[in-house]
């Protein structure tokens, strides 16, 4: 599952490039009006969810301050705004949004309530995403969220939460990349640090294993020694206990010779 998981988050990612590469193309042959319609295909388009590409563009910054700026404050919604931003502050001052525009507005929330916290209330969302009820909350995150692919979770019914262990992550806000690169320092030093003390645990680990071997490599030669030296004891024992009681055929010379020289003691009398 995992494996197939990997591969629609790489096809998704290769698509959303391609996507990108011909709107880029696109908008880079245009100026002013005619940029309008790539910037609302841009924001409809139901594969796409960065648009840091396109805002980059020269021409498209250009925009501003003409009366055409309206476009290119849709396109910064969608590269870094969520859809409560839109109902707060844009929706007097920017172009109505179409059905698909809202649809993309609230799973690029959804993307942005994920970035700072892996399990979504349900009572936050339904504030969030302007949903009225349970059922539409959750087959909207099935249905637009989980099978689109930008996020992979669990439904807890009984919590009442949404559980998001991956998310597909959004364009950089202004500032935000400074945070990231301080974010990403701090976890290199404290990665760094995990590693020495690691590496000090493998050292401490390899000098008990050497002194575990050594006291070993002792013990053994001492259990050696003893044997050797319960054996010499037990030669030492052997011989002495022949030299005291000699072998067994001796003593039956000793009482032969005995009894001749007895013999000869008392002659036979006449």
């Amino acid at each position: 599952k995992s494996n197939n998981r990997g591969a629609r988050a790489m096809d998704m990612e290769q698509k959303q490039a391609e996507i990108i590469d011909q709107l880029v193309r696109r908008a880079s042959t245009c100026n002013g009006e005619s940029l309008v319609p790539i910037i609302i295909d841009a924001t409809s388009h139901p594969s796409l969810f960065a648009f840091s590409e396109i805002l980059a563009l020269p021409n498209v910054s250009q925009l501003e301050g003409t009366s055409d700026s309206v476009y290119l404050d849709v396109l910064r919604l969608f590269a870094h705004g969520t859809w409560g931003d839109y109902k707060c502050s844009n929706a007097s001052r920017i172009p109505k949004l179409s059905p698909d525009q809202i649809l993309k507005l609230k799973q690029l929330t959804v993307l942005t309530l994920a970035e700072s916290n892996k399990v979504l209330p349900y009572d936050t969302l339904m504030v969030e995403l302007d949903v009225t009820n349970v059922r539409e909350l959750e087959d909207f995150l099935i249905n637009d969220c989980m099978y689109a692919g930008i996020v992979r979770g669990k439904l807890d019914q009984l919590k009442r939460c949404f559980e998001v262990p991956f998310a597909a992550g959004r364009d950089l806000r202004p500032g935000q990349l400074g945070n990231m690169l301080h974010t990403l320092s701090d976890w290199l030093n404290t990665s760094e640090n995990l590693l020495v003390s690691i590496q000090d645990k493998i050292k401490w680990a390899d000098n008990m294993s050497e002194m575990d071997k050594k006291h070993r490599k002792e013990a053994e030669e001492g259990v050696e020694e003893l044997k050797k030296s319960l054996s010499m004891k037990g030669d030492i024992g052997s011989r002495g206990h022949n030299e005291m009681f000699g072998e067994p055929s001796g003593v039956m010379n000793y009482k032969e010779d005995g009894m001749r020289s007895k013999r000869r003691r008392h002659p036979v009398r006449r």
